[in-house]
């Protein structure tokens, strides 16, 4: 478990940086003689005092509870986060093991295949539990938005602006893209010039 950052307290550094905020952004006003101007008493001085003193430290103790707030939302992200990641690489562990007894395997090249095929499979079905799906790209027509073109291919079996093949296919989750098929578009001179 990561270490974890200690809470703020209110200190009396946080009270002066919180003093000198508010004296800071006071508004200076120049005093006018009236010449009726009339002192002001101890007693509600004291009372002005203790009630500023009051507001100051309820000030610093919003700020500290505000810092406190903030760091405890950042360290749920990451927890959460490395939850989120845990839970789905806990599902490619399997896979991962099949592919190192593959790698440790004696059999024929015939059954290595076969041993790949399946973990293929196995991989697929992961994928399609946390409801990632291939971007269907062979024979489809050519769509930039989940395409990404290498070239193009004269081809006369096949319909001019439709994929003839797929290099590295494409993957969404749900309806948003992850990566691109990356393809070549069939280029079909008889339907360019009719």
């Amino acid at each position: 478990m990561p270490e974890q950052e200690s809470e703020l307290t209110l200190s009396e550094e946080a009270r002066a940086e919180a003093e000198a905020a508010a004296e800071n952004s006071a508004i200076e006003m120049p005093l006018q003689d009236t010449g009726d101007a009339q002192p002001v008493a101890r007693a509600e001085f004291d009372q002005l005092k203790t009630e500023r003193d009051q507001l100051l430290d309820r000030l610093a103790r919003i700020q500290a509870e505000f810092e406190n707030a903030r760091k405890r939302a950042d360290r749920e992200r990451l927890e959460f986060r490395d939850y989120a990641v845990g839970s789905v690489v806990e599902q490619f562990l399997p896979v991962l093991d099949n592919f190192e007894l593959a790698l440790k395997a004696t059999g024929s090249a015939e059954q290595l295949r076969s041993g790949v095929e399946l973990i293929l499979k196995q991989m697929e079905e992961v994928l399609r539990q946390l409801q990632v799906s291939a971007v269907p790209a062979l024979g489809a027509e050519f769509d930039p938005r989940h395409h990404e073109a290498l070239g193009s291919v004269e081809r006369h079996d096949i319909p001019d602006q439709h994929v003839a093949e797929e290099i590295r296919r494409g993957y969404k989750i749900r309806e948003r893209l992850l990566r691109p098929a990356l393809v070549r578009i069939a280029s079909n001179p008889k339907q360019t010039s009719e």
